[in-house]
C-alpha cells in the first residue's frame, strides 16, 4: 500500500515538472519571436557619393558660382568638347538671359582656371530692348544670332579695332562673317549710357564692348578660340546639332555607366 502511494506520488511530481518544464519552453520560444518581431531592423549606411560632372567640377573650381549662369557654363562646354577650336585654352560665354545692364560676357582661361575678364555687352537692336529676345542669321535683321564661333582675325574698320567672327552652326550663325557680325568696340556700350537711358545702346547684331576693354579682350581671345553666344531659347535647342548631338552622346554614356567610370577632364 505504502508503495503505491509512493509511486503515485512519483508520478505525480513527474507529470508536475513536465507541464512546467513545457509552459517555460512555450512561454520562452514566445518571448523570443516576440522580441525578435519588435527588435528595429539594423540601418545600413550608405557609401554612395554625389557624383558630379567635369563641367561641375570645373565651373567650382574657376569660382564662377554666383557669377555665370551654370546652364550656359554647362552648353559652352558641350561644343568646346564637340567642335574644333585652334585655341582650347580660352572661351568667351556671352548670357544673353540677363539684361544689358548687367554684366553678361565672361572671358575664361581654362588653362590656369581663372575668369578674364566680366563685362558688359549690347546686342542687336532688332533682338530687343533691355533683354535680347529674338535671334536671327538673317541678313538685315538686325538681330543677335546664337550658338558656337570661332574667333578669327583682326582688322581695323569703321568701329575701330574688331574681331571677325566665323559661325559655325548652319541655319543658326553661319551667316556671321556675310553679315559683318564681329566684335567692335561702342561709345553705346557703356555704363553712362545705362545711367542715362537704363539700358545700353544696340547694334546691328554685333556683341559691342566698352572701348577700354575691346583691345584686350580681342587680343586675348582672337584667332581660333570659342565663342558661345547663349539664352535659355527652345529653338535654338531643337536646332542646333551641337546640342543635339549631345543629347546621344549623354544617353549612350547613360546606358554605359556601369560599364566605364571614367571622368572626362577638360
Amino acid at each position: 500500500m505504502k508503495k503505491t502511494k509512493l509511486l503515485l506520488m512519483l508520478m505525480t511530481l513527474v507529470g508536475s515538472i513536465t507541464i512546467i518544464s513545457q509552459t517555460a519552453a512555450t512561454y520562452y520560444q514566445t518571448t523570443s519571436l516576440t522580441d525578435s518581431i519588435n527588435s528595429p531592423i539594423p540601418l545600413v549606411k550608405s557609401d554612395l557619393k554625389e557624383t558630379k560632372s567635369a563641367a561641375e567640377l570645373l565651373y567650382e573650381e574657376i569660382g564662377l558660382s554666383g557669377k555665370l549662369n551654370f546652364d550656359a557654363f554647362d552648353q559652352a562646354m558641350i561644343g568646346y568638347e564637340s567642335l574644333e577650336f585652334k585655341n582650347k585654352d580660352i572661351i568667351t560665354v556671352i548670357d544673353f538671359t540677363l539684361p544689358s545692364t548687367e554684366k553678361r560676357m565672361y572671358v575664361i582661361d581654362l588653362k590656369n582656371k581663372k575668369l578674364l575678364y566680366h563685362t558688359i555687352v549690347s546686342h542687336g537692336r532688332n533682338s530687343g530692348e533691355k533683354y535680347a529676345t529674338a535671334f536671327s542669321n538673317r541678313h538685315g535683321s538686325y538681330q543677335s544670332s546664337l550658338g558656337f564661333y570661332s574667333t578669327a582675325n583682326t582688322y581695323y574698320g569703321g568701329n575701330g579695332y574688331s574681331l571677325v567672327l566665323d559661325g559655325l552652326e548652319k541655319g543658326i550663325n553661319d551667316q556671321a562673317k556675310a553679315r559683318a557680325v564681329v566684335i567692335h568696340g561702342a561709345d553705346y556700350c557703356s555704363q553712362s549710357v545705362i545711367n542715362n537711358t537704363g539700358r545700353l545702346g544696340r547694334s546691328y547684331g554685333c556683341p559691342a564692348l566698352p572701348r577700354e576693354v575691346t583691345k584686350p579682350i580681342i587680343n586675348t581671345i582672337k584667332n581660333g578660340s570659342m565663342v558661345y553666344i547663349y539664352a535659355d531659347n527652345q529653338n535654338y535647342m531643337n536646332a542646333s546639332r551641337v546640342m543635339k548631338s549631345a543629347k546621344t552622346t549623354l544617353l549612350a554614356q547613360h546606358i554605359n555607366d556601369n560599364a566605364d567610370s571614367t571622368v572626362r577632364t577638360y
